[in-house]
């Protein structure tokens, strides 16, 4: 690497190695998680009209190879040309089992907790090779498109059968990324995508060296409490990736799925909204440049079901106040880099400046405590949990 190569590396970190890792600059990194291939044009129009930028799907094995050993990914060609046609970037997440190479086994179901017969996850010497030899043909299938291929879905809790195992999961990542980056050396991969921050099978996972082919260390970073909450757990993660990454290489943190339901019981529809926008603000504050959130849509109508009632939508795909929040603040900050964060009397205030370009800044403010007014500078700043906009000179 010569000085000028090292010195680009060191103002844009993430753009020399990942191609399809984003800036941080709203709305680049703005996404969220689908629950469907084929079809749903309509979704995919409302998902541009809101400003996303990136949508995440299964890419599941059993679908793309029902016969041994062939692959079929046209449906996950018409799905990649559609998002190209709309500007938008996907994580395709490769996951879950094949019948031709593990059997069944029993499994507990993860609400009812009866046991259910279910394929195994990949997890001997034959299933393992067939999985990222598969991984590989997609990504070769695939190469020169914008994508992110994700090895698996939380595999730290029951989307690996029969039960979590992270020295399995750790040899099934580590051949898979190695197998992706042999058969496309630019392509982006990602992954754990842990259900939240799990230290000890994060650590068990890094021991294992994948990190040397991974481009991001994605996590679920779920919670009962507001997202600001987050902030100690990205600390450790960053210090636990720090220590088993090579010197030389900045692995990001993705935030490749988090969201909050607003069932009955749970948090209000407005309270979902503020901490849709409060998500996406306070990872970039984190150095976070994509953040997921779950759920596109609905996926039911029963209003007291929590599954049902994570989207941006509702299941006839009407706008909820999620959806127009983060509209709104993609609009507001559409090329505007997160800059700094100005000091205020309380931890539990954030005043964030953004800068577009080389001059022009804007403020979006909110609190986690009751609402108050701030003096910033000369200017009061009415702080309540909506985050709010204004320019900043």
């Amino acid at each position: 690497m010569n000085c000028k190569t090292a010195a680009l590396a060191l103002l844009f970190p993430f753009t020399l190695f990942a191609k399809q890792i984003p800036e941080a600059v709203v709305p680049a990194g703005v996404g969220v998680n689908i629950h469907f291939v084929e079809g749903r044009e309509q979704d995919l129009d409302l998902i541009k009209a809101a400003g996303f930028k990136w949508v995440r799907m299964d890419f599941g094995w059993e679908r793309t190879e029902q016969k041994k050993g062939e692959y079929d990914f046209s449906s996950y060609d018409k799905l990649t040309a559609n998002l190209e046609k709309r500007g938008l970037s996907a994580i395709y997440i490769l996951d879950y089992g094949n019948h031709h190479y593990e059997g069944e086994v029993d499994c507990p179901n993860p609400i009812t907790q009866a046991m259910e017969k279910r394929t195994a996850s990949p997890q001997h010497p034959e299933s393992i090779e067939a999985f990222a030899r598969w991984a590989a043909a997609a990504a070769k299938h695939f190469r020169g498109k914008k994508i992110a291929w994700e090895i698996w879905n939380e595999p730290n809790i029951f989307f690996w059968k029969p039960k979590p195992d992270a020295g399995q999961y750790s040899a099934l990542a580590l051949a898979t990324a190695k197998s992706i980056r042999t058969a496309d050396k630019n392509a982006t991969i990602i992954g754990p995508a842990t259900s939240g921050l799990p230290t000890e099978f994060l650590e068990t996972l890094f021991k294992s060296g994948v990190l040397e082919y991974l481009d991001a260390v994605s996590v679920h970073p779920y919670r009962g409490e507001p997202p600001e909450t987050a902030g100690a757990d990205y600390k450790k993660l960053r210090a636990l990736i720090d220590r088993y990454a090579s010197a030389n290489r900045h692995l990001p943190i993705l935030s490749g799925e988090w969201g909050y339901s607003s069932a009955k019981g749970q948090f209000s529809l407005q309270t979902q909204a503020d901490y849709a926008v409060r998500q996406q603000l306070f990872n970039l504050l984190n150095g976070i440049p994509l953040s997921i959130w779950y759920d596109w849509k609905n996926d039911g109508q029963d209003p007291g079901e929590a599954e049902q009632n994570f989207g941006t939508v509702t299941h006839d795909l009407q706008p909820k106040p999620g959806y127009i929040a983060l509209q709104k603040m993609i609009k507001e900050l559409a090329g505007y880099r997160f800059e700094r964060r100005l000091k205020t009397t309380d931890e539990r205030d954030f005043v964030l400046v953004f800068k577009k370009g080389f001059g022009r800044r804007t403020l979006v403010y909110w609190t986690v405590e009751k609402p108050h007014v701030v003096s910033v500078g000369k200017r009061d700043l009415d702080l309540t949990g909506s985050p709010q906009y204004g320019d900043w000179r």
